[in-house]
């Protein structure tokens, strides 16, 4: 994603749709949606990003069944790497973490309990939440934090194709910061790596903790929907906690489209990455402090790559240099005029 740098130029225009082509889109994304969630019953939810972009492709295919088959290659052609990427990124976080490896706790136990500890008996939010809203059944709001947690895995994905098939410039600005916020999240995870509450409580630091971000999906009987999340998670690097890329990534969509979304519809876009912060903070996943410090990478994002972007623009619109200027020469004398005889 890194090595984007210039917002390309729009791809030629397809060719009309046939006047079928409402029905038959219908019919394509008809068989998409039936096959995405038998998909998700047998295998699971695509938390895997390979996984992910194989259905996201199939969705841009179906959408735009009418078009030729070389607009479709040219999105796995300008997808591939990202996902490439995403993948090396998802294998490199386990590097950050070894036998030997010492996670830092007290300090994000401290912060957590200094913000809120005065309005909750001294417990950092993620006890106190579970303590009066867990219970062994499942309850209506243990399903939304399981389908909130898992939209973090498709929901950057699926703005960016949509991105892609609207306006491919904004798609390489979207991806040039997103990259940015993946890249500094990944050294923060070297160098500071730090343990979230269900580690903390693993290990009697704090109060016991469930982590319970999957547990949403056995109410309506789908078990195994988060196959793969539950495996992503046994395997996931467990001192990938500061930041927290999953409200990061939330509050990075929304404000990439905010600006062009009407102000009315803002409490309900901003309400993602509050949603996303609730679901991390009572499942366990993430203290408060997590949650602050992604939103500051964001902003950092939006900041270092915006400035990167104009500097490369006006650095482009300067002149060429050209050859050295001749020496000046001087000016050349009048020819004589023949006196009148």
């Amino acid at each position: 994603m890194s090595a984007m740098t210039d917002p390309q130029p729009p791809a030629p225009t397809e060719p009309t749709a046939t006047p079928d082509g409402g029905r038959r889109r219908v019919i394509a994304m008809s068989v998409w949606g039936v096959a995405f969630v038998a998909g998700w019953l047998v295998i699971g939810l695509p938390t895997d990003p390979v996984y992910a972009f194989f259905w996201i492709w199939a969705g841009t295919i179906a959408w735009n069944s009418a078009r030729p088959w070389r607009s479709h290659l040219r999105f796995a052609r300008d997808w591939v790497p990202v996902v490439l990427l995403l993948v090396a990124y998802n294998l490199s976080r386990g590097f950050a973490y070894h036998d030997g490896t010492v996670p830092h706790a007290y300090e994000l136990i401290l912060a957590d309990r200094l913000m809120f500890g005065w309005a909750m008996d001294g417990q950092v939010p993620t006890v106190w939440l579970q303590q009066h809203l867990y219970h062994p059944e499942v309850r209506w709001w243990d399903v939304l934090v399981s389908w909130v947690y898992f939209s973090h895995f498709v929901a950057a994905l699926a703005a960016a194709a949509v991105l892609w098939m609207r306006e491919r410039s904004r798609w390489a600005a979207f991806m040039r910061r997103w990259a940015f916020l993946c890249a500094t999240g990944l050294v923060t995870y070297f160098l500071y790596p730090a343990a979230p509450p269900w580690w903390a409580a693993q290990n009697g630091l704090i109060e016991e903790v469930a982590r319970i971000s999957t547990r949403g999906w056995k109410a309506f009987g789908m078990h195994g929907a988060g196959n793969l999340l539950n495996a992503g998670q046994l395997a996931s690097n467990p001192v990938a906690a500061m930041p927290s890329l999953h409200t990061a990534f939330a509050l990075f969509v929304v404000l990439f489209f905010l600006r062009g979304v009407r102000r009315r519809w803002w409490p309900l876009l901003l309400a993602y990455p509050l949603a996303m912060t609730f679901t991390l903070v009572y499942s366990g996943e993430h203290y408060v402090i997590d949650v602050l410090v992604g939103w500051a990478y964001v902003g950092m994002a939006f900041l270092v790559v915006g400035r990167a972007e104009r500097w490369w623009a006006r650095r482009k619109a300067r002149p060429t240099p050209t050859d050295p200027p001749a020496a000046e020469k001087p000016p050349a004398k009048p020819s004589a005029v023949p006196a009148p005889r």
